[in-house]
């Protein structure tokens, strides 16, 4: 059993080391407009009715990938330098004051996402099992999430202190999570357009936030002192299980251009704490999740956590003011060990499961191919402020060139949705049966100074010895004539053509 366990650890981490995801290079280079351009299995997770006209083009294999990124709100460089140096203590300044629109800009920016935000994900498929052939695909990625957020009370406490804002919000936001996507994927091409869908499993492996509808964090300001507590309930979930659908709509080619929609996760959903092989992975040679020989578990205190208990972290500050700031007793928060508590079981004494929504993504899309480029538009938005989604519109443009049909260059910008604003660049090598293509963003600004994340893409793809060309059509031999009666046949054959007849020499 321990081997088992090591071959199968073993070939999860290479899945760790050569990744890819449905965010492939060339999406990243084209700034997400993707999804009437998206080409064999690339077209899962943007819109599945592309591989209806790809039926003539030679089979994908993804070999390994890489898809890293990050971003976030305010973090920059542009912005650290405008409140460094003499500008962090000159942040209070009255209106007037040179420094003052720097203060608002920063605090108005905050305020609009509900405080400091940070985003990051990496996605990681198995090697070798993300294949399409003709009008059908089969992928595996994994995706590995995690969203923070410190709340923009605490942060106008910092810039503007008390003044005007009695009751400050001080609860804090967390979620990690890490989902395997299994997805089978096929079209039906008609007449004017095409139709997709693709039927995903989703299993979940790891799961810890802070539930929002049990947490809850302020500090109350007065005239004497300040007043606050707060407590954070954080759950978690080890194995899990859920199903997804994926359908979109695409027409065929007219005049080079194409249209399309897709609605991406239009059912999905995750159901944590259920038995899985995630639990028999992870336990260690007991058997036994939750202890120290797990091969990973979540830690609180230094204490193994195991999927029958939560962490409950209870805290309050007590009338803090200039007289009482070296009391030991102002601040208080539950003992460790107290800390962390039970799962209450259900009716029928089984660990309790919770549900989650597996966030929705709806796109509209059009292309145009013309000779040596290929132009590309999306807009998309999500519904609701959740892992990868955005409950806001997102509108992005890209530029392929391809002149140069084996060093495909693209060019990308996108605005709105939780990025504000992201440049993209990218570049491919296509020869014969290897696809190689990377892509690289600035996410939230479109300078080096000004970029508040990144999104960096490679991946290596291979396909026939003849390329992804469409494979060519056989052609077919052309019967003769037929004459259109038969007496003709019998004229044409009695009359000597002119080869057969004698010359003058031959008449003498």
């Amino acid at each position: 059993m321990g081997r088992n366990k090591s071959i199968l650890i073993l070939f999860l981490l290479v899945g760790f080391a050569f990744s890819q995801s449905k965010r492939d290079p060339r999406s990243v280079g084209l700034a997400g407009a993707y999804s009437t351009v998206a080409d064999g299995i690339f077209a899962v997770g943007f819109n599945p009715a592309m591989l209806a006209y790809q039926q003539e083009k030679p089979f994908m294999l993804q070999l390994f990938g890489v898809d890293f990124g990050i971003v976030g709100n305010w973090l920059s460089l542009a912005n650290l330098n405008a409140i460094s140096g003499d500008s962090l203590f000159s942040l209070g300044q009255k209106p007037g004051d040179p420094n003052f629109d720097n203060k608002t800009q920063l605090l108005n920016e905050l305020k609009d996402t509900g405080g400091l935000t940070y985003f990051q994900d990496l996605h990681i498929p198995l090697p070798l099992l993300n294949y399409s052939s003709g009008n059908m695909a089969l992928t595996t990625n994994t995706l590995i999430l995690s969203n923070y957020k410190i709340p923009y009370g605490l942060l106008q406490l910092m810039l503007e202190g008390n003044a005007n804002n009695p009751d400050i919000d001080m609860t804090l936001n967390y979620e990690i999570m890490g989902v395997t996507e299994y997805g089978f994927s096929f079209a039906v091409p008609y007449d004017q357009l095409a139709f997709g869908v693709t039927l995903k499993y989703l299993q979940g492996l790891f799961y810890m936030g802070i539930d929002p509808d049990s947490s809850h964090a302020n500090l109350i300001t007065s005239n004497e002192a300040l007043y606050g507590g707060g407590v954070y309930y954080l759950r978690q979930g080890i194995g899990g299980s859920g199903i997804g659908v994926d359908i979109g709509l695409v027409s065929r080619d007219i005049n080079g251009w194409r249209f399309g929609a897709s609605l991406i996760n239009a059912i999905g959903s995750i159901t944590w704490n259920k038995e899985n092989m995630m639990k028999d992975l992870l336990d260690g040679t007991d058997n036994i999740y939750g202890n120290d020989d797990d091969l990973f578990h979540f830690t609180w205190a230094g204490q193994a956590l195991n999927d029958s208990v939560a962490v409950k972290y209870i805290y309050r500050i007590d009338s803090l003011n200039a007289g009482t700031i070296g009391n030991e007793d102002l601040f208080w928060n539950n003992d460790p060990k107290d800390q962390i508590v039970p799962v209450p079981l259900d009716k029928n004494g089984n660990l309790p499961k919770f549900t989650m929504d597996y966030p929705a993504i709806f796109r509209l899309g059009l292309s145009h191919a013309g000779d040596g480029f290929l132009f590309s538009s999306d807009l998309w938005t999500g519904f609701d402020d959740s892992m990868f989604s955005h409950k806001g519109w997102r509108w992005s443009a890209g530029l392929e060139v391809t002149k140069f049909e084996s060093f495909p260059l693209r060019l990308g910008y996108a605005w709105g949705g939780s990025d504000f604003q992201e440049l993209a660049l990218g570049f491919g090598f296509h020869k014969g049966p290897i696809i190689f293509d990377f892509g690289f963003a600035f996410r939230n600004g479109i300078w080096i100074h000004s970029m508040k994340g990144v999104n960096v893409s490679t991946q290596l793809t291979i396909t026939s010895f003849r390329s992804r060309k469409s494979k060519p059509k056989a052609e077919e031999a052309a019967p003769s004539p037929i004459p259109e009666n038969g007496e003709d046949m019998k004229k044409e054959s009695k009359e000597p053509s002119e080869e057969s007849l004698p010359d003058a020499e031959e008449q003498q």
